[in-house]
Parts: structure tokens; sequence; C-alpha cells
């Protein structure tokens, strides 16, 4: 990519992790940590990597992205609203009765939301079979999802990652967000995942690792995936949970909680400060 498109997906990046913030903040509960760490990631898929169009969100021919780590909700709703589903708004009642935008994904409720996911493990699964009917209909769009690396440790995991090798579903990427925390502690101590790559090589499967906050790694990536050929690939993307607020960088303690107003301004002020200066 050129500088200038790089610049561009810095900044949209910066803005999803503002609309992150701002809607667990509102909501007073959520999940900041792992929402922060995919921003970049779901950033590029939403404004590079996929072929999407808000105006047309049903699209049959349109690419698909499913949420598996649904928990992680504000990253793709702060994409979605960049990208034009819906307004601003929306993000500052996330999670208030009535309100459009669920603690979790919902396909029924939300424009741009491909498959209701928050049950780990289960997205893989549902990305499988979107990816086996694309097959079927000899479809060219592409199936895109997108694990914790916590969630890895659910056996549902393995079994659509069975699947999809078994099928040769070449339209599958999938993403874990390795950002080394989940919601007990560290994840090499709840149960331990590496080596990871071996395991889903083991599988069958394209390994691609990276460091999943950097967006021209990310771009190479995604390049690689779709060259690969009868077989599913999967990029592990090394992340920090918390990615972009100081005190919440590598801190499981903000796995599932929202600031109070002094944290959410010290939050909000230097992502600002940060986009300020991409925009400089």
């Amino acid at each position: 990519m050129n500088k200038q498109e790089l610049l561009e997906l810095q900044k949209t990046a910066c803005k999803v992790r503002m609309h992150t913030i701002e809607g667990v903040f509102n909501a007073k509960s959520g999940h900041p940590g792992g929402s922060l760490s995919a921003a970049d990631i779901i950033t590029y898929l939403y404004f590079k990597e996929m072929n999407v169009d808000p105006k047309n969100p049903k699209d049959p021919a349109r690419d698909r992205f499913v949420l598996s780590k649904g928990h992680c909700a504000p990253a793709l709703y702060g994409a979605l609203t960049e990208k034009g589903y819906f307004g601003a708004e929306e993000i500052k009642v996330l999670r208030h009765i009535g309100a459009m935008l669920q603690g979790h994904p919902d396909m029924k409720g939300t424009p741009g939301v491909d498959m209701s996911s928050g049950s780990l493990g289960q997205g893989v699964s549902a990305a499988c079979g979107m990816a086996l009917a694309g097959k079927y209909d000899n479809a060219d769009y592409r199936v895109y999802a997108m694990l914790g690396d916590g969630e890895c440790e659910e056996g549902q995991v393995w079994e659509a990652a069975m699947f999809a090798s078994h099928n040769k579903l070449d339209n599958l990427c999938l993403i874990v967000d390795f950002n080394g925390l989940q919601i007990d502690g560290h994840v090499n101590d709840v149960a331990g995942l590496e080596p990871i790559d071996k395991k889903f090589e083991g599988f069958g499967f394209e390994v691609i690792k990276i460091d999943g906050n950097d967006f021209e790694q990310i771009e190479t990536a995604f390049e690689k995936a779709k060259a690969v050929k009868g077989k599913p690939t999967v990029i592990i993307a090394k992340t920090i949970k918390g990615k972009g607020v100081s005190y919440m960088e590598d801190q499981v303690g903000w796995h599932g909680k929202a600031p109070n107003a002094d944290e959410y301004k010290t939050a909000m002020d230097e992502l600002k400060a940060q986009l300020e200066a991409l925009e400089a």
C-alpha cells in the first residue's frame, strides 16, 4: 500500500478505537481490551480487503465476516459506523434496552453483521458453512472469521478446522487475535496453545504469522491468503490487548470492564492526540 492508504487506515483504526471506548463507557459494561487489539485487522477488512457495500448489506455476492469472539463487538460496531452502515449515535446507546447494538453481534437487528455470535467457538463453524455454501454455489465471495486466542481452547474450533480442511475451503480465512490474555489471565497459564501454528498445520491449514497491529504485515498476510488454493488459511496475529490506550495495554483487568469517567477522559484524550498526530 502507498503512504496515503496506510495513513487513512491508521486514522480509521484510531476512530474505531474511539468508538469502542465511547460505547463501552456509555454502556457501563463491555469488553474494551480485545476490541482494541482487534481494531487494526477489522479496519483493514472493512476498508481494504472485503467486498462489502453498506448500501446493500445483504448482497449475495458480498464477502462475509464472522466475529467469532463476539464479546469484542464494540470494534466491529466502530468499523461499521465508519463504513456508513449506521450513525455514530448508535454507539452511545450500546447495550441499552431497546437499542440496536447489543453486547454481542445480532445478524437480525444490525446491518452489516453476517452472523450472530458470542458463544465462543461457534462462529468458526458458521463461517465454515458459509464457505461451503459458496463452493456449492460457485460463488466468488470469501469468508473471514476472527477468533480470540482464549477461544481456541474450545473443542468446537478444532472440529470446525478439521471440517474446513476436509472440504478444502480455500475461500475461508481465519484470523486468531493472539493478544495473549483472556478473562482468567494469561492464555499460556490457563491452557497453553503453543505451538498454535503447528496445531493448525496439523489440521491442514496454511498458516501465516504476523504482527496484527501492523497494517503492512496485515496486507501481506491477506494477499498471501487469497493466493492459497486447496486448503483454508489461518492468520495468527500477535496483538496487544488494549492497544492504543496506555493504561489498558497488556492488562488482563481490561478484558471485560468499562472505564469510569476519569479513565474515559484519559483514553479519549490519548486517542484524540493520536488522531491529531496522524492528521497533522
